[in-house]
């Protein structure tokens, strides 16, 4: 595993990851993206489908290699469902998009259950603006931690599969529209 990791950490970034809790993460994803059309992105339990489609269409960026998982309720639980996800897409470095207030828990159970999978974790934080609704306590991130290091052995033969994942490129906007949707106002998305 050792040496698979060394390889994925000088090669370049074959994916993108986005840990669900801010629009600015996806903006920025999508910028990169378009930078990138061939790159799979994954993006776990982030806004609606529908603003996540419009900001992609604000962007121009392609939708078809764009992918969205709706599992997971916890940090821990968007590795947990992500992994196999990735591994189906045959990600082997990742680019890990989260906030500062999310580290240092995001990249250290990144490279814990990534790594585990031969999976190297690059982290890029982008910055939020206004008050970041997820404080870090160092005692979830000892408890998250400790929950990765044994899941870490266990996702060797156990793989968990999300039921819910959805292609960007597949989200029906005209059922959205008659459902009525909200998107984070810091996505000037005007919904």
């Amino acid at each position: 595993m050792t040496i698979t990791l060394l390889n994925a950490s000088s090669s370049p970034v074959d994916g993108f990851f986005v840990l669900g809790g801010s629009i600015t993460r996806e903006i920025y994803v999508a910028q990169e993206g378009k930078k990138s059309p061939e790159t799979p992105i994954l993006i776990s339990r982030g806004s609606q489908d529908p603003c996540i489609r419009l900001i992609f269409q604000r962007e121009v960026a392609p939708v078809q290699n764009v992918w969205l998982e709706h599992c997971a309720d916890s940090t821990f639980e968007n590795f947990y469902y992500s992994i196999p996800i990735l591994r189906r897409l045959g990600v082997h470095k990742v680019m890990l998009i989260t906030s500062p207030t999310h580290l240092p828990r995001a990249k250290w159970l990144g490279q814990i259950l990534l790594g585990s999978h031969g999976i190297w974790v690059e982290p890029v934080i982008v910055e939020e603006k206004g008050i970041p609704g997820n404080r870090e306590s160092w005692l979830k991130t000892g408890a998250d931690v400790t929950r990765s290091l044994l899941w870490a052995g266990l996702s060797q033969f156990i793989q968990p599969e999300c039921s819910n994942v959805t292609r960007l490129a597949e989200v029906n906007m005209q059922d959205w529209q008659q459902r009525g949707f909200r998107c984070e106002r810091k996505g000037n998305l005007g919904r």
